[in-house]
């Protein structure tokens, strides 16, 4: 069967099964456990109605219980437990193991840096363009174009910046665009720019930079537009200039959602893994938690390290997921 093939049979399959579930519950629900007829037809169609939210409910609950419940757990319990020892506990030794590997101090220390940078500049870069866009003729085509990033898988989108950074032998002609732009200004000689510490790093930032900026702009787009017009024009009418208007009116109107949006981006950063993967495999000093997790776990094939590291990530990321829970919640009472 070919992949296409099998992809479509795939969505029809699952699309089916879920409308095939959810009918048959009612079904079963209001014509077999609960029947609406007889003396009993308001109290089983009251009982029918308390039940129906957990019988929806059902397939996702199950569905976040094994892939996400289960994992943590067994992640846990990997990370206190030593396979070349068979799998016997041995407390917190790896985690005291992994404190003490330049390596892991390294990621952290990568991993901070592209938490201050990477979340300000999408989010800044973000409002920008949404402020700009709504001020041009032509401000849909350039939000698509700008959001067009966010449809590309975090692989690709190092692949195209790897080109980017690509170096050919001195005196061949570069296809790498940032060298032939080096070279064009007087640059000596081409750079292998992705070993160059620490100017790497930042320039594995700019990919998720390039990548999260739509994202940002959407959503901040979409606040923008849900400012009072009344607003402004009391502004306008004071006599604020365009600037004043923004900083002072605009902004703190949307600040909620700044920081919605640059806590998402916090989260994707914590996790980030793919670009520099695919770019460096965390040589050169750009080593960051995920890919030290990766290293761990499938080269060394140490599950203990690896699972402790997963669990230094998830610890980082569990506070900020539930202050947005509740950031979420408080808004929507």
């Amino acid at each position: 069967m070919s992949p296409a093939l099998q992809g479509l049979v795939m969505i029809v399959l699952g699309v089916g099964g879920c409308v095939g579930y959810f009918y048959g519950a009612n079904l079963l629900l209001d014509r077999v456990i609960f029947p609406a007829r007889g003396a009993q037809a308001g109290r089983n169609i009251n009982r029918a109605n308390l039940v129906r939210p957990w019988l929806f409910l059902l397939p996702a609950l199950v569905a976040l219980s094994l892939y996400l419940v289960y994992p943590v757990i067994e992640t846990l319990r990997l990370s206190l437990t030593d396979r070349s020892q068979g799998g016997a506990f041995v407390g917190l030794a790896n985690y005291r193991q992994m404190a003490a590997e330049p390596k892991f101090w390294e990621a952290m220390r990568n991993n901070l840096m592209w938490l201050v940078v990477v979340p300000a500049l999408s989010t800044g870069f973000g409002l920008l363009a949404a402020q700009l866009t709504d001020r041009i003729r032509w401000g849909n085509i350039a939000k698509s174009i700008i959001f067009m990033p966010m449809a590309i898988s975090f692989v690709g989108a190092a692949v195209i910046w790897k080109l980017v950074y690509d170096a050919r032998p001195e005196g061949t002609e570069q296809i790498g665009v940032l060298n032939a732009l080096y070279l064009w200004l007087g640059g000596a000689e081409p750079q292998q720019w992705l070993t160059l510490i620490p100017a790497n790093t930042f320039l594995l930032m700019i990919v998720l930079i390039w990548v999260q900026t739509g994202f940002a702009m959407v959503i901040l787009s979409a606040a923008l537009r849900g400012i009072p017009e009344d607003t402004i024009e009391a502004a306008i009418i004071d006599g604020a200039g365009p600037m004043q208007v923004f900083f002072r009116i605009k902004v703190p109107q949307i600040a909620s959602t700044i920081v919605v949006v640059w806590t998402t981006i916090t989260l994707v950063v914590l996790k980030v893994f793919d670009i520099v993967f695919a770019m460096t495999n965390g040589q050169w000093g750009t080593q960051v938690l995920a890919n030290y997790m990766y290293d761990k776990m499938f080269r060394a094939n140490d599950w203990g390290l690896g699972s402790a590291s997963a669990m230094v990530i998830m610890l980082l990321v569990l506070p900020i997921l539930i202050w947005n829970v509740r950031t979420a919640r408080r808004e929507m009472r």
